[in-house]
């Protein structure tokens, strides 16, 4: 067993998750100690190996053990700020008494409200640059912060709105916009869990308050809307909930009215993927920002009528090659080819 558990404790270093559950499998002991003398399942929340961690916690791992410090494998993931992590150690929250997910909330809490880089500068005393880095977690994009040794991935609004979710909290609409429109980014782990959420609310009253700020201020949070609203469709056609409004027409609508061309062209995606609006493409084929054009030729149904295409000649010899290419695209599909 002494050899299994060395051999886990160097798979676990190395990342290779594969590797960690043949071992496991094999009799290999998932708690034991690393190098530190810690269990290995805590070398894999400081290297934000989630895919390992997750492996571990199969395996029989235990993420709520109390370590000699008084944290636990689980909070150490959620002060890292790595929502992928938290996930994988995260389980069936149930088991978790209220002090324990009190604990997890007012960490994430602490750690969203002081920003990574300034709690870790707070912990470490360390008083030079920090090291920024951006970091891929499941199709997401992640912030991560080096500092006085210590490193730190800034996602701890996600990690706090997934955890309020799966401890059955319905944190208000507008808090959770704040936390997606903190890094306006459709990529950002912040902004995904957000719009997830949301979308997995099906009641009337949450999908009115996300509608209502179509007509906010700031474009960031217009864009989050359309985000939210398509997800919220999407998921609701896959799970056959046909009880849910669409938002098809009310991205119509308001496709009619945007005046910010990132939201426009956000509102032209999402109502392509209903279905072709020609009116609405002839509208702003002409439009001055190319990122408007290039959603122009989606809206486009077959056969194309004689205005499509000729609005689809223009956009072929577009100065963007991006909307050349999805003019040339539609074209090709309609003329073999052209």
């Amino acid at each position: 067993m002494a050899e299994l558990d060395a051999r886990l404790v160097d798979a676990v270093a190395a990342g290779d998750a594969e590797t960690v559950r043949g071992l496991l499998e094999a009799g290999a002991d998932p708690e034991a100690a690393g190098d530190e003398g810690l269990p290995v399942l805590c070398a894999a929340v400081d290297a934000f190996a989630y895919e390992v961690a997750e492996a571990l916690v199969a395996g029989g791992a235990d993420p709520d053990r109390v370590l000699p410090d008084g944290t636990t494998p689980l909070l150490r993931a959620v002060e890292g700020g790595s929502p992928a992590t938290v996930r994988a150690l995260r389980g069936e929250v149930l088991r978790l008494s209220a002090a324990e997910r009190e604990r997890l909330l007012a960490a994430a809490r602490h750690w969203y409200g002081a920003g990574a880089e300034e709690e870790l500068r707070r912990r470490t005393g360390a008083t030079g640059p920090a090291r920024w880095s951006s970091a891929e977690e499941e199709w997401c994009d992640v912030g991560q912060v080096s500092l006085g040794g210590v490193t730190a991935r800034a996602g701890h609004g996600a990690v706090l709105t997934e955890l309020e979710w799966a401890f059955r909290m319905l944190t208000p609409v507008a808090e959770l916009v704040e936390r997606a429109v903190r890094y306006p980014d459709v990529c950002h782990v912040d902004w995904s869990a957000s719009s997830l959420v949301l979308s997995r609310r099906r009641s009337t009253q949450t999908w009115s308050a996300v509608a209502a700020l179509r007509h906010h201020p700031s474009p960031d949070h217009r864009r989050f809307v359309v985000d939210c609203l398509k997800t919220r469709d999407w998921m609701a056609g896959l799970d056959g909930d046909s009880s849910q409004p669409e938002a098809a027409e009310l991205f119509r609508a308001w496709a009619r009215e945007e005046r910010d061309a990132g939201v426009l062209a956000a509102l032209l995606d999402a109502v392509s993927d209903d279905g072709p609006d020609e009116p609405l493409g002839l509208r702003h084929a002409g439009h001055p920002d190319p990122r408007v054009r290039r959603e122009v030729p989606y809206l486009f149904d077959a056969p194309l009528t004689p205005e499509a295409t000729a609005a689809l000649f223009a956009l072929a010899r577009d100065p963007d090659p991006e909307v050349r290419a999805a003019a040339g695209g539609r074209l090709g599909r309609e003329r073999p080819g052209a």
